[in-house]
């Protein structure tokens, strides 16, 4: 099983992080971690299911580009992290 991790901010509205989930690409795990915590979906995906552009995911310690990151697969030993990038200036 792979575990999911969020940001301090994302947190707040996903219990239990980290999470211990099933799945055999990021998507899969993520929608196993909506399934438990359903509001944070709109925190993480926008309205087509993507990555919102202000979204990071790390995938064994490499960042992961967000066109990509949803159907990249996962190991049993996976550690996924999703964080709120910042920006400005």
């Amino acid at each position: 099983m792979a575990f999911v991790s969020f940001t301090t901010r994302l947190r707040s509205v996903v219990a239990g992080s980290p999470m211990e989930v099933d799945g055999a690409t990021i998507g899969d795990a993520l929608v196993s971690v909506f399934l438990k915590c359903p509001q944070a979906r709109g925190y993480v995906l926008d309205e087509q299911g993507v990555l919102r552009k202000h979204v990071c995911v790390f995938l064994d310690g490499e960042r992961l580009a967000n066109d990509v990151a949803l159907a990249t697969p996962l190991r049993k030993t996976s550690e996924i992290y999703v964080m709120q990038a910042l920006s400005g200036g």
